[in-house]
Order: C-alpha cells, then sequence, then structure tokens
C-alpha cells in the first residue's frame, strides 16, 4: 500500500492511477487496454473501480486519514469547485466517472459518466468502510474509520419498523477502535440488534483506546 501511495497517487493532478507507466509499444501486448491512447481509461489512467478499493484498503489497514485524503481526491463533488476545475474535469461533478484521464493532454479529464458501478462502490466505500455502518446477520455493526480530525459525525438508519439515530464521538482523536456503545442510554455488547425491533431508538458510539 505504501508502494501504491508512491508511485499511483497524483496528489497535485487530483488522481489515483490503475497502474503507471502507461503501456504503448509493449511485447508482449498486454491486451486491449494497449488500443487506449496512454494515460486513458484503464492503459494508465483513473480506473475510478480500483482507485476506490484502494481507499477501502487504506480504511481496512486503519489509516482514516489518508483513506479519506483519498476518498476527497476521487470525489466528483471536488471536480467542480472553480471555473478552473471545471474546465479541466469536463464531467458532471454530481455523478462518478468511470476512469479520469491522465496523459498530458487531458489530465484530470473525465470520462464515462452516467454507466459505471464505480458509483454504488463509492457509496459502499463511504457508508461500509469510512463511516463504518453495516449489517451483520440482521444486526447493525459500527465501526468506523475517519480522519483522527473529525470530532464526530451522526447518521440515521432506517428500516420498515424503526430509526436508528446514530451519534460517533471522537474525543481522543483517534481513526478507529469503539470503546463504548450505548443504546437508549444503556451500555450495549458487540452489534446493534435491528430485527424485530421497532420505534426510534438514539446510539452513541465513542472511539478511543478498547
Amino acid at each position: 500500500m505504501e508502494s501504491a501511495d508512491k508511485h499511483l497517487v497524483r496528489r497535485e493532478d487530483g488522481l489515483l492511477l490503475l497502474l503507471t507507466p502507461p503501456f504503448d509499444r509493449m511485447t508482449p501486448s498486454p491486451g486491449y487496454i494497449q488500443g487506449y491512447v496512454p494515460g486513458v481509461r484503464e492503459n494508465g489512467g483513473q480506473y475510478t473501480h480500483a482507485a476506490l478499493w484502494t481507499v477501502m484498503a487504506f480504511a481496512r489497514l486503519g489509516d482514516g486519514d489518508r483513506a479519506m485524503e483519498l476518498f476527497s481526491l476521487i470525489n466528483p463533488a471536488n471536480k467542480g469547485k472553480t471555473p478552473e476545475d471545471v474546465a479541466k474535469y469536463r464531467a458532471e461533478p454530481y455523478v462518478v466517472a468511470a476512469d479520469v484521464y491522465s496523459n498530458p493532454a487531458h489530465v484530470g479529464r473525465g470520462g464515462w459518466t452516467w454507466y459505471t458501478g464505480s458509483a454504488s462502490w463509492m457509496y459502499r466505500v463511504a457508508i461500509e468502510e469510512l463511516l463504518g455502518l453495516t449489517l451483520n446477520r440482521g444486526a447493525l455493526r459500527i465501526n468506523p474509520c475517519i480522519p483522527k480530525t473529525w470530532p464526530r459525525f451522526e447518521a440515521t438508519v432506517r428500516t420498515p419498523q424503526a430509526e436508528f439515530h446514530i451519534a460517533v464521538e471522537n474525543p481522543n482523536g483517534v481513526t478507529r477502535g469503539v470503546k463504548l456503545v450505548e443504546v437508549d442510554g444503556k451500555q450495549a455488547e458487540g452489534d446493534v440488534p435491528m430485527a424485530g425491533v421497532e420505534g426510534s431508538h438514539t446510539v452513541r458510539v465513542v472511539l478511543g483506546s478498547t
């Protein structure tokens, strides 16, 4: 992962590349990706599926600072902050692009929007890996991986019969580690039961050394 960060993350261009350097005239041929111009799509551009899996990997390593940094790097909402950003990205900032070019003539240009499964991966990485909200055998598991600078965050999870208002506190500035879980003011052990539960409930989670 350190090698991936060193060789594939181009922070100055807002890119997380699939591979480097791009293929051009290779023998034997690596296959169809050599048919793309170097630095376009899978041939050395940002292939957003894999970029998000990189974010997932850093989150699973407990590196919340780097996971969120790279998530923000990929986030299309951050590609349209200024007119210059818009002119560079040339794609909709409200959908996920399947790929972003690294070719010198088109650095940072988005491609294949409204088409890619990367959108669902971005959603899963945000909710499950960063905010740490997952389902486990009908129960809610809460195990965030966030930046040290996040003091807290809130989320609401709804089922057809119930609503869970979740507040995650980070008083010690950690990236991972659940110290305390309370459901409606009572300390809970493990996952929060959801099956058969009705009504509105408050869940408090405190991060810190366990």
